[in-house]
């Protein structure tokens, strides 16, 4: 029978993700508690719950067991889809995906009293694009000008408007699925010649927003008041020029970056007012030295600042893990 002791941290992921889970796996477990990873693609599939009332039980693939009474707080580091099997009929599909994740909100739920990094509702809330630049703005931090439209009469205006500086990007990943690489949409520039096919924005909106000048880009994992700061200066690489997340390793390495403090300030206005105790942050730093917020992911990766730069994250969440729930 699994202890009544709230001596538990669960670790919601999916199979395919190392070294950041590891990582604040081996914090938690220093710290003295239990550390349970839990698969959430491999529900229903390998993971089994059970949920009476008041006795909500989680049963791991690797034959870990606990209750939800034990669960001290709860890592929200990735939340995925159900992985269903492949002789499963088409027919039922749907129904088996959609009856397995309203069975996981409901184990979920029974642990409310847990401490969440980060809490579901303001998570899913943060994710929402436009209404982080509004936040951002209202906080005091520079955004750029940005255009979300389905009218290409609009999408070219605000190119004439840029005088032809602009990037495009999505405002949700293409899907969420771990072997979707091919289908994974970066930051473009916008040409002319683009536009000439803008028509097609009627089957679906896009984000058009100014191209920032960069000195370099900052990725800040800020946890719990706290920033951690990688820079990249991908000046000299023609992949990197819109979006970081092109560049090959060995074009441009992470350096320790500097959050200024009326940026962190900013920050931290802009963390509190979404709920969030985690978040990776993007900023551009101009030429001119001022720093433009660009996004936050609130289960962004950081894993590479770690490991290149040496910064404590993992620490630093375990850390946020571990406070008291109000």
């Amino acid at each position: 029978m699994p202890s009544t002791t709230r001596d538990v941290v669960l670790l919601l992921t999916h199979s395919g993700d190392f070294y950041t889970i590891d990582l604040v796996s081996q914090a938690l477990a220093r710290r003295g508690v239990r550390p349970v990873r839990f698969n959430t693609d491999l529900f229903p599939s390998a993971v089994k719950l059970l949920s009476r009332a008041g006795d909500d039980r989680l049963f791991t693939e690797t034959g870990e067991q606990l209750s939800a009474v034990e669960v001290r707080a709860v890592w929200a580091r990735k939340l995925w889809p159900p992985r269903m099997a492949q002789d499963l009929d088409d027919r039922y599909r749907s129904m088996c995906v959609a009856e397995s994740m309203a069975a996981l909100e409901g184990f979920l739920d029974a642990l409310h009293e847990a401490r969440w990094v980060n809490d579901l509702q303001n998570q899913r809330a943060a994710e929402n694009k436009q209404r982080q630049l509004r936040l951002a703005a209202r906080a005091g931090l520079r955004v750029p000008r940005t255009l979300v439209t389905n009218d290409p009469a609009a999408a070219r205006e605000f190119f004439s408007e840029t005088d032809g500086q602009t990037v495009a990007k999505l405002l949700r990943p293409i899907t969420v699925s771990m072997d979707a690489v091919d289908s994974f949409v970066y930051t473009n520039r916008v040409r002319e010649e683009d536009l000439v096919g803008a028509e097609a924005l009627r089957h679906s909106p896009m984000v058009f927003q100014e191209l920032i000048p960069k000195a370099f880009e900052l990725r800040v994992a800020w946890v719990a008041g706290e920033s951690f700061a990688g820079a990249l200066d991908v000046s000299g690489t023609l992949r990197g020029q819109t979006d970081w997340r092109r560049v090959a390793p060995e074009e441009c390495r992470w350096q320790k970056g500097h959050v200024p403090d009326q940026v962190a300030s900013c920050l931290n206005a802009l963390m509190s007012e979404l709920g969030l105790v985690f978040g990776a942050v993007d900023l551009i730093c101009t030429p001119s030295g001022e720093y433009v917020f660009l996004e936050v992911n609130p289960s962004g990766e950081w894993g590479m600042l770690e490991r290149d730069l040496g910064l404590p994250i993992s620490e630093a969440i375990a850390s946020a893990l571990l406070v008291p729930s109000e």
